[in-house]
């Protein structure tokens, strides 16, 4: 890698990747194995959200938090007991912090060296005729990519830019751990958050508008509400935001409820009401780049934006935030730049993952999508009290809901929340992709006493009473 300020020296690129981070490298390391010569050009730390404010730092600390928990819960086991407790927060927050400048360090710095056809510019960047403006100095290039991501959103509550709020960039750099906690927004990351921190001690109470994890099934949504309930964090929902307003002793938000106005107190309060594109100054209007009504760049299948020569991928897209799909998305685009547009953008057998304990992962169509995608649709739910592994483990927690059709008994989707939920899911992922059947699904050998046994047992359900059968049966 050449690493350089933008130098006016009048070079010519085969693509510009405007935005450092998962989506930014996939494409520039796409390009450059593809012979190309590559601007990347990066703004801030290099490494974008993932590794820097996102995956990496909040999924340690959730792992922290589960060592907590599962200690204390050893207790269910009988002969058993545990006890854990946070002796050195600030301790816990510079190793997650060590960790994400360990990886940043191997995962993009060190990286760069290995792909002599990518230039690294450091510099806020704009589309202008020609290419792109790097801190004012004109980075020519004949295809462009904008994948500059996206950042914490904040909710129109009146009041809110008068708040000392917390984001979710924010929550993960106290030096100390709030003793009260209100997560606004019921999304995955107000859910991991607001256990993580539960986890660890805090009070939590959880408010959002509509229910939690909307994505999900409704009766994985509902289990999932109990599950933190159970945990001590309050979880409000079907709530109107009024006001929210900073205390002597913290935070105030007034809400309508089904019963009135009622105001409720916190030391801290934390958003988690989605996530906003990274768009501003990129000049996308004098370019004449589409946006979508929230703000993400409108692209087609095959990524390009509605200007001739643009791409765009990732987070700023405004679609799919998941950083696998933004490295996805970016490899595409690179693809379809230098080569002509072949590749299209499918997310049919997309993923996804929330890291609660127990864990919710889904893919393909919930029974909602497909009914109103015109599927006679057919169901099969199991809870995780018929699944052995959950059994020896005693933690029932869970269900497995799978959603196929009735008329071709061909998968159509699923949803687990388990406790090892995370880790099932791409079997799933490979069903739906290679068009099985439930029956196929049913028929296919599983190892006993997994989790993923329990997709078998679920498969099994559509035409069977799964509580019948022996252990390791059909």
């Amino acid at each position: 890698m050449t690493e350089k300020r933008a130098s006016g020296t009048g070079e010519h690129y085969d693509l510009a990747v405007i935005g450092a981070g998962s989506a930014g490298f996939s494409a520039a390391i796409t390009a450059s194995n593809e012979g190309a010569k590559v601007a990347l050009i990066g703004h801030g730390t290099i490494g974008g959200t993932c590794v820097n404010v996102g995956c990496v730092p909040s999924k340690t600390m959730i792992r922290a938090a589960e060592a907590l928990h599962h200690s204390k819960s050893a207790s269910r086991f009988p002969g058993l007991s545990g006890e854990a407790s946070v002796t050195d927060w600030k301790s816990l927050i510079a190793a997650k912090d060590d960790l994400v400048t360990t990886l940043r360090q191997k995962k993009y710095i060190d990286l760069l060296p290995d792909y002599p056809g990518i230039t690294y510019l450091a510099g806020a960047a704009r589309l202008v005729d020609g290419g792109v403006s790097v801190d004012d100095e004109l980075v020519k290039a004949t295809k462009i990519i904008i994948a500059t991501g996206g950042r914490p959103a904040v909710p129109a509550i009146p009041g809110i830019e008068k708040v000392q709020y917390l984001t979710s960039t924010t929550a993960l750099e106290l030096t100390e751990q709030p003793r009260s906690l209100m997560v606004i927004g019921g999304g995955y990351i107000g859910c991991e958050l607001a256990q993580m921190f539960a986890r660890t001690g805090t009070k939590v109470t959880m408010v959002t508008r509509s229910h939690l994890l909307p994505g999900a099934e409704p009766e994985i949504s509902d289990a999932l509400a109990r599950f933190l309930a159970d945990e001590g964090i309050v979880v409000r929902t079907g709530l109107d935001y009024r006001e929210i307003r900073q205390s002597d002793d913290g935070v105030l938000l007034t809400v309508e409820t089904a019963n009135g106005i009622e105001t409720l107190p916190a030391k801290r309060v934390l958003l988690t009401t989605g996530r906003t594109p990274n768009t501003a100054g990129l000049g996308l209007e004098e370019t004449g780049i589409a946006t979508a009504r929230r703000g993400g760049i409108e692209v087609d299948k095959y990524l390009r934006t509605s200007t001739a020569d643009i791409y765009a991928a990732g987070d700023v897209t405004g679609r799919d935030q998941f950083v696998y799909m933004a490295a996805y998305g970016a490899k595409l685009a690179a693809l379809n730049a230098l080569n002509g547009d072949s590749h299209v953008y499918d997310n049919a057998e997309m993923p996804w993952v929330t890291f609660t304990d127990p864990q919710v992962a889904a893919v393909g169509l919930s029974e909602a999508a497909a009914t109103q995608a015109g599927f006679d649709v057919k169901i099969s739910i199991v809870p995780l009290d018929q699944v052995p592994r959950a059994l020896a483990a005693r933690d029932t927690r869970g269900l497995i809901k799978l959603v196929a059709d009735a008329e071709t008994d061909r998968l159509l989707g699923g949803q687990i929340l388990a406790p090892e939920g995370a880790d099932s899911i791409q079997t799933l992922v490979l069903a739906i992709k290679f068009g099985m059947t439930v029956q196929a699904l049913g028929e296919t050998i599983f190892p006993y006493l997994t989790t993923v046994e329990g997709l078998k047992l679920a498969a099994q359900g559509f035409g069977r009473d799964v509580t019948k059968l022996s252990c390791c049966a059909g």
